[in-house]
């Protein structure tokens, strides 16, 4: 169990030969070495899927319920946390809820964002693995955190994209996921653009009926998935629940994103090949399709890759 043990103490990273607690002391702060080295993000954040550093090794479910069990590999797994945050110029307000804030650095931090966007990347892969190794509340919070920095606060532009289209879908708790899908819808403009969810549910939350008249309430907490409108959103989740069947700690594949069925193949696919290609052309033509009764699908793509990231990883193709 090699990320267990890299967790304990016992064998450092490769290939850089760094040890867990001197990542989190000779390493804080460290920003250049942290944006310019691309191996240690596998070792510090581990995933059930393969990334770009072959000598980092996948999650296997017996590490990960060892993991859970292990209260010092879970504690330095907040510290990696609280160092990459820095990182991004955030902190951890409170360790209990897993809430956020702007940390004294952010305006150069958030530069350096905005300059490279293979970040996007990472922070795809620390919300995965908070969610797959116990810290499930701390997603949430970090997304909210970046909806409200991109949509409401008009900060990171680079960040946007992959806060709406990955992001938010890495979540595993569905209440949460759908509050911020809402959060979203409230505060972006325009909202004939939005695509997140089906336009069913925009309706919902612009408070709107249905035309049999009946109202339907937002605040009703048991919402059967069954018949609900938002079983909508609970579809675009089904090969992680489908996972979850067998396990509570499989990992929800979010290399797959929701995007809209309606979508033809030819809709989305660019002369390249690559999936994501001109996205506000793309999000035009799916705003003209009728989404109300048509389920997600998905895009094949790899930890959260945006179009720059698309270029990005073609220099720096080892942050997964």
């Amino acid at each position: 169990m090699p990320n267990l043990q890299f967790y304990r103490g016992q064998i450092p990273s490769s290939p850089d030969g760094v040890f867990i607690e001197d990542f989190h002391n000779k390493w804080h702060r460290k920003y250049s070495k942290l944006e310019e080295v691309h191996s240690y993000i596998q070792w510090l954040f581990p995933l059930q899927e393969p990334g770009m550093n072959y000598q980092a090794k996948e999650l296997t479910k017996k590490e990960i319920e060892a993991f859970l069990e292990d209260g010092t590999a879970k504690q330095r797994l907040v510290a990696s946390y609280k160092l990459m945050l820095d990182f991004y110029g955030i902190e951890l307000s409170n360790d209990i809820t897993g809430e956020v804030k702007l940390a004294n650095n952010w305006r150069e931090r958030f530069d350096n964002l905005e300059r490279n966007t293979h970040n996007n990347l990472r922070i795809t892969r620390i919300l995965k693995c908070l969610g797959t190794l116990g810290f499930t509340h701390y997603q949430a919070p970090l997304v909210r955190f970046f909806l409200e920095q991109t949509l409401v606060k008009d900060k990171l532009y680079n960040v946007k994209e992959s806060a709406l289209n990955y992001f938010i879908f890495a979540v595993i708790d569905k209440q949460e996921r759908r509050n911020l899908v809402k959060y979203a819808y409230a505060h972006y403009e325009p909202k004939h653009e939005f695509v997140w969810c089906p336009k069913t549910i925009q309706s919902i939350f612009r408070g709107e009926t249905f035309p049999d008249d009946n109202p339907i309430d937002l605040k009703q907490d048991d919402i059967d998935d069954n018949t609900a409108s938002y079983r909508q959103i609970d579809t675009a989740q089904s090969s992680y629940e489908a996972s979850d069947r067998g396990s509570s700690i499989i990992t929800p594949n979010t290399s797959q994103h929701p995007t809209i069925n309606s979508l033809k193949q030819s809709d989305y696919q660019t002369s390249s090949g690559h999936p994501e290609g001109n996205t506000n052309n793309w999000r035009k033509r799916v705003a003209d399709k009728s989404t109300e009764h048509e389920l997600p699908k998905r895009i094949n793509v790899s930890e959260g890759t945006t179009n720059a990231d698309h270029d990005e990883r073609k220099n720096k193709g080892a942050d997964q």
